[in-house]
């Protein structure tokens, strides 16, 4: 699959218009200056043979080097990854919080208003442009209301105050005992972090009421009932804990609907992101830097998904490999 992913970058950057070289420098460099360029980065080079060796250096863990700045993927990476890596943890926690909340009680209550009102969020939250989210959110919250920050990791006084051990803003702040620096780091998380979370909630939203619905009219539900076991019991101790064990399974797959989120979120708050720094790299052409960080994505996500995979098995004895 990651393969399949990666061949499929390298043609679609290589079929794409324009010349990436060319743009990176602004379009004015002289054709010897491009030239030269294009010999020390290889596209001068049959396209067989550049496939080759980006598998041949992606295997080695070289991402590549950015046309302009000259940087290391793994650097960019580095650096803006933590960001990226800051926001979607808290949005995942966001949305795990809010979907299963919301699933619980649909699935408990069905066909009752707060089922309705439950599925209803989730359809539309889930449909939502997160763009539109992100800009409706700022207008309210930072414009009108003014409550919150509407771009950025944290204000100009907190960066140059805090010591960047971890680029993690939160834990660089923890690390320091720095808590003025950690409030200002959360309020700037607040709005991004809500608007890629509450998107996300959909999906979980309506796993967890399927799964209620579904696991209270199973027989060891009604065994329980029949024990004289309380309802409140019943359902909070039985029903909603095996519920919850398909939550497990599908973080994998949210994990990637987060990095794909991440990118607009990104740019619709100023996030100095990977995501961000994605699209621009798309607009100037630069194959190098688009290819090495989406095989970071891919990467990250495969590996997310093995290790969720595992998790599962342990938690649910019926899984096994």
């Amino acid at each position: 699959m990651v393969l399949i992913l990666l061949t499929l970058v390298f043609l679609l950057m290589r079929v794409a218009p324009g010349d990436p070289v060319s743009a990176s420098l602004g379009g004015h460099a002289p054709p010897a200056v491009i030239n030269q360029i294009k010999h020390k980065l290889g596209f001068d080079k049959p396209l067989y043979v550049q496939y080759v060796q980006y598998l041949g250096n992606v295997g080695r863990g070289n991402f590549g080097t950015a046309i302009n700045p000259a940087q290391p993927v793994s650097e960019i990476i580095k650096v803006n990854g933590t960001a990226t890596l800051e926001l979607t943890l808290y949005a995942m926690i966001i949305a795990i919080t809010v979907g299963v909340a919301i699933g619980l009680l649909a699935g408990r209550f069905r066909d009752t208003p707060v089922d309705s009102g439950g599925r209803l969020f989730g359809i539309i939250i889930y449909a939502t442009p997160i763009f539109f989210l992100g800009l409706m959110a700022q207008l309210f919250f930072g414009v009108y209301l003014g409550w919150l920050p509407v771009s950025g990791r944290a204000s100009p006084l907190t960066q140059a105050t805090l010591t960047t051990h971890t680029n993690i803003y939160t834990i660089d702040a923890i690390i320091d005992r720095n808590w003025a620096a950690l409030g200002d780091v959360l309020r700037h998380m607040i709005l991004p972090a809500f608007t890629l979370g509450l998107v996300t909630a959909g999906v979980f939203i309506r796993l967890i009421r399927i799964n209620v619905i579904r696991t209270m009219k199973d027989d060891y539900i009604e065994a329980a009932r029949a024990r004289g076991i309380n309802e409140r019991s019943v359902v909070y101790h039985h029903a909603f804990r095996n519920a919850l064990v398909p939550v497990i399974t599908i973080i994998g797959l949210q994990v990637a609907l987060l990095l794909g989120g991440a990118v607009l979120t990104e740019t619709t708050f100023n996030w100095p992101g990977i995501g961000h720094e994605l699209l621009l790299y798309i607009e100037n052409r630069d194959y190098a830097a688009v290819q090495g960080i989406i095989v970071v994505f891919a990467l990250v996500v495969v590996a997310v998904s093995v290790v969720i995979d595992f998790v599962g098995a342990f938690i649910d004895p019926r899984i096994r490999y």
